[in-house]
C-alpha cells in the first residue's frame, strides 16, 4: 500500500469542510402532574440542553425548568397568546437553537400540542414529542388504587364537560359514556361537579364510589371520596376551581374482585410454559 505523504496530508486540510445542516427542533415535554421528580429522565435532559424554555407556568412547577442551562430563556406561557409562543419557536429556530416547551402532565391529553405542531408544520420547523406522566395516573397512585380490575372494570374513559371555550362533540356526553360502566377520568370540570355526579348516577347508581384529587402529587395535594351522591356536597365547601380530577368508578372501592390469571399457577403462557410430566421408570 503506497504511504500517504506530508504534503497529501496538508492538501486534505485546505479541502473545505461540508458542514451539516444544524437540526433545530421543539421538544414537546411532557412535565408530569406536578411533583418535579416525576418528569421523565429523557424529559430532564432535553431541558437541561436546550437554550430557550417555554413552559405552561400555571401548571408546571418552576423546580421543573430550575434545571435550564445557565443564560437560557425561560419563558412562562401562561399569559402569551398561540402567535406569541409560535414567535418565539420560530426566533429560536431562525438562531438554530432547541426549545423545550413543557407542558404539565402528557402532551397528548389537554395540551393544545396538536395546534401548535399543525403551525410548525406549516413553517417547516421540526418538532418531538417525549410522554410524561398524566394526571390520571398520578391521581390513582395517590387513591393506591388500580383503575382496571378483573370482573369489575377492564375500560378506563379519559374525558371532560363541554366549556364555553370547548364544547364536547356529538355523542361524547357524560350519559353517552356512562353506559359502558367504565371506569371515568373526568378532567377540567371540578366548577361543575354537582351536574358531573348528577348525569353520572341514573347509570353507576348514586352508591356508585367517586373521588376527587386536587393537585396530584403537588405539596398541597388534597383528596375527597365518596360516592356519586354525596361527592359534590364534600367538594363545594372546598372551593376548588382549576387542577383536579374527578374519578368515578366501582374499582375505587370493590367490594370483590377476581385475581388476574396473569400469576395464577394454573395459568401457563410464554414465559411461564407449562412443565413437562417426567416420565415414571420401573
Amino acid at each position: 500500500m503506497r504511504r500517504r505523504t506530508a504534503k497529501h496530508h496538508a492538501s486534505l486540510r485546505r479541502l473545505p469542510r461540508i458542514r451539516k445542516p444544524l437540526a433545530v427542533t421543539v421538544h414537546f415535554i411532557g412535565a408530569g402532574p406536578g411533583d418535579p421528580e416525576l418528569i421523565t429522565v429523557r424529559g430532564r435532559r432535553l431541558i437541561e440542553g436546550c437554550p430557550v424554555v417555554l413552559y405552561a407556568g400555571s401548571l408546571v412547577p418552576r423546580e421543573v425548568i430550575a434545571c435550564a442551562p445557565e443564560g437560557a430563556r425561560v419563558r412562562d406561557t401562561a399569559p402569551m397568546t398561540l402567535d406569541e409562543i409560535l414567535d418565539e419557536m420560530r426566533a429560536a429556530h431562525a438562531a438554530g437553537k432547541d426549545v423545550a416547551r413543557v407542558h404539565s402532565g402528557d402532551p397528548s391529553l389537554y395540551g393544545a400540542v396538536g395546534e401548535q405542531m399543525r403551525r410548525l408544520d406549516a413553517l417547516g420547523i421540526p418538532y418531538e414529542v417525549t410522554p410524561g406522566v398524566p394526571a390520571y395516573a398520578a391521581a390513582a397512585a395517590a387513591l393506591e388504587r388500580e383503575l382496571t380490575l378483573p370482573g369489575v372494570s377492564q375500560t378506563v374513559i379519559l374525558t371532560r364537560t363541554s366549556t364555553r371555550s370547548s364544547p364536547m362533540p356529538e355523542g361524547e356526553a357524560l350519559e353517552a359514556l356512562a353506559r359502558s360502566g367504565a371506569t371515568l377520568a373526568i378532567h377540567l370540570s371540578i366548577r361543575s361537579v354537582g351536574a358531573v355526579c348528577g348525569s353520572l348516577a341514573p347509570a353507576y347508581g348514586a352508591d356508585c364510589p367517586a373521588a376527587v384529587v386536587h393537585r396530584a402529587s403537588w405539596p398541597d395535594q388534597r383528596i375527597v371520596t365518596g360516592t356519586l351522591g354525596d361527592l359534590a356536597a364534600k367538594v363545594r365547601p372546598l372551593r376548588l376551581r382549576r387542577t383536579a380530577l374527578i374519578l368515578v368508578g366501582r374499582v375505587l372501592s370493590p367490594e370483590r374482585f377476581d385475581e388476574s390469571a396473569l400469576y395464577d399457577a394454573r395459568h401457563h403462557h410464554l414465559l411461564r410454559p407449562r412443565k413437562k410430566k417426567q416420565r415414571q421408570t420401573d
